[in-house]
């Protein structure tokens, strides 16, 4: 069985971040949301993978290499050069690389609890022609959605105005090889894009086998900042313990909860109450970190209170009154102006968004 990833999502959603960094990169508790499916695609025992990549070729590259740091023996990079043109467009453009081999394909702005490996152990040996993931979500209309009659599929629709149940495709397929002969008769969508929920609605209609399994845990698809947020606090709810190394330095400060902290790190005067993740080498000086932070490496954090956010590497912080509920991108630098009258001055770039109490 191989696997296909597709990482050739422009973002739009997540402006200005994704202008310079690539939506898949973006840390959840310090890591890449990309790596959360490559680390559980290679726990199902998936050793050759492809991931379906755009702008962002370079940077998804240059983060997972030849794909050795998961135990993986193969990873193919497939470019769509146009696009995005659906995810039915990229499952036929890898098609060279897929051949005849049945294959998880995994949306990589997804991150779900789920251990795959059952799953797609029992998908191998029950051998349908696809099995769909799915989950119950409050937004249907916002996701493709599954209709079920005595627990087979009747159809699925692409982001309904009406949605006939509450059941979202969960961003994570498995299909044998009759996938590509559906995909081969699709005329684009409405949006200008061959629908993949089109490609199995045709498998149903010609009567091949198309099974679905409900997920038991949480999952989050990552596409909006509200989203990201979820993801992380999810994710830090599930550290265990504390990780404190020998050249973290800590000086007349209260660590309160689970905190898991990089190397060379120091907190000075400060109180850090978990779930919270800290990079390596971050300065955390007279500041409070509240629960379900993210703050990457090479931070700079001094006389603020930050809580519910994602900082990625080298932020720094200084004076800030509260910050809450928000994602800071690389090499920012937020601080308060020494001078009066006291006013808020911005240098802000393209798509971005400010609330300012």
């Amino acid at each position: 069985m191989k696997a296909l990833v597709l990482a050739g999502g422009k973002g739009s959603r997540l402006r200005p971040i994704t202008h310079t960094s690539a939506k898949q990169l973006i840390p959840i508790a310090n890591k890449p949301i990309l790596f959360y499916g490559l680390e559980a695609i290679a726990a199902c025992g998936i050793r050759e993978v492809g991931i379906v990549v755009g702008e962002t070729r370079e940077e998804i590259q240059k983060a997972v290499g030849d794909g050795k740091q998961f135990g993986f023996s193969k990873v193919e990079y497939i470019h769509q050069k146009e696009g995005p043109l659906g995810l039915a467009h990229a499952v036929k453009i890898a098609r060279p690389f897929l051949q005849d081999s049945p294959f998880l394909m995994y949306l990589g702005d997804n991150l779900l609890k789920q251990n795959l490996k059952p799953i797609a152990e029992a998908f191998l040996s029950q051998k349908p022609n696809a099995q769909i993931l799915v989950t119950p979500v409050p937004n249907p209309q916002d996701f493709g959605v599954v209709e079920l009659k005595n627990g087979q599929v009747l159809r699925l629709v692409e982001k309904p105005k009406n949605p006939p149940s509450n059941l979202a495709l969960a961003g994570i397929y498995m299909f044998d090889s009759h996938i590509f002969e559906a995909i081969e008769t699709l005329k684009p969508s409405g949006r200008g894009e061959l629908e993949i929920t089109d490609a199995i609605q045709t498998l149903i209609q010609k009567k091949f086998r198309v099974t679905v399994q409900t997920i038991s845990g949480w999952w989050k698809d990552t596409g909006k900042l509200e989203d990201l947020l979820e993801a992380n606090r999810l994710v830090l709810e599930m550290l265990e313990e504390n990780s404190r190394p020998a050249t973290f330095t800590q000086e007349n400060s209260r660590l309160e909860g689970r905190i898991r902290i990089g190397e060379a790190s120091r907190i000075l005067g400060s109180t850090l109450r978990g779930p919270i993740v800290i990079g390596r080498n971050c300065l955390i000086r007279d500041s409070f970190i509240g629960p379900f932070t993210s703050v990457h490496d090479d931070a700079h954090i001094e006389n603020s209170e930050l809580e519910h956010s994602i900082l990625m590497e080298h932020v720094v912080l200084k004076d800030v009154r509260r910050l809450q509920d928000s994602l800071v991108g690389q090499r920012v630098e937020i601080c308060k102006a020494p001078n009066k009258p006291q006013a808020y001055r911005l240098m802000v770039g393209d798509s971005s968004r400010i609330e300012i109490p």
